[in-house]
């Protein structure tokens, strides 16, 4: 088993991937670089094999897809993972690897936002996008992690072997940020310059259709792992607009002894009653959540006790 493994999943990128894995190589000599070609159709796997890398396939599209199985077959102590675009320079891999190694961290994020990526990013969309992604995480999870979104992170063997990739493109990195906020996994981050793709390279991000889906992520994790929060809200909405009917409808019954508008009546006894109904849920789901939370606890117990 390699102690460091480089893993970089790609798609069309035969601008770039021969630099990427040479960097990375140079970078970090006794590690594994490994390639995982997502369908390229302009020699991005012959390109990496040629360059040194390891090349493997995933024929299910999507960047999730990739990391999923990358997760899955790669063994390491260390796993650091890059893009293949060249914008995350590899002279940051081997401090970022130190800190998994050492056992000061699980995750190791390479922060572009702190650095260089307002000034290099092109796309100003992507930049405001990054700020209102890490603008919610950071008020729904009480975090002061600068780049939640970032494709540049060095991961312990735990974290990689127990984590459940659920996404299937680009909101895997959100997912990841989660993931290990909610478990509290060790989080360290690492300020990396970013550069902005060279000419010739194409991004395949969209920039608003995976945003869209990232948004749609937070939502369905925050549902997910904190339901008595996300469905007390919920409650707490419905309750102040059932009151906000039922208040003129109490007031001119006080006033006259009539109800002459039941219709109003009955949406607030609904909205009043959906509100008490979502309490219930959140209550019942957070204790499910508690109990997995749990589980959760005693598998790493177990993962570490079968790895020592």
């Amino acid at each position: 088993m390699s102690r460091t493994a480089i893993l970089i999943p790609c798609y069309n990128e035969a601008a770039t991937v021969a630099k990427v894995v040479a960097d990375f190589r140079a970078a970090l000599p006794d590690a594994e670089v490994y390639v995982y070609d997502n369908n390229s159709t302009d020699g991005t796997a012959d390109l990496a094999a040629a360059a040194g890398a390891i090349v493997r396939r995933e024929p299910m599209q999507g960047k999730g897809n990739v990391i999923r199985r990358m997760f899955r077959e790669v063994e390491a102590d260390c796993y650091i993972m890059a893009d293949g675009d060249d914008t995350y320079p590899a002279d940051y891999a081997a401090e970022m690897a130190a800190a998994v190694l050492d056992g000061s961290a699980d995750m190791v994020v390479g922060d572009r936002l702190s650095s260089t990526y307002f000034s290099e990013n092109k796309r100003p969309m992507h930049g405001s996008g990054n700020r209102l992604v890490r603008f919610i995480i950071r008020r729904l999870y009480h975090t002061d992690i600068h780049d939640i979104m970032t494709g540049y992170r060095a991961f312990s063997r735990r974290f990689v072997k127990l984590f459940p990739v659920m996404s299937t493109g680009f909101e895997i990195e959100t997912e990841m940020t989660l993931h290990a906020l909610d478990k509290r996994f060790a989080i360290a981050e690492v300020p990396v310059a970013y550069r902005d793709r060279p000419e010739g390279s194409v991004s395949k991000l969209n920039t608003v259709g995976d945003g869209l889906r990232v948004l749609r992520t937070i939502a369905v994790i925050f549902k997910n792992y904190k339901p008595m929060a996300f469905y007390g809200w919920l409650a707490l909405l419905l309750a102040v607009v059932g009151l906000a009917f039922f208040v003129p409808v109490l007031v001119e019954y006080i006033q006259t002894g009539l109800v002459p508008r039941f219709p109003t009546l009955f949406l607030s006894l609904f909205l009043v009653l959906a509100a008490l109904q979502s309490l219930f849920t959140g209550l019942c789901l957070d204790t499910i959540v508690e109990k997995d939370r749990r589980a959760y606890e005693l598998r790493l117990v177990e993962f570490e006790s079968l790895h020592k």
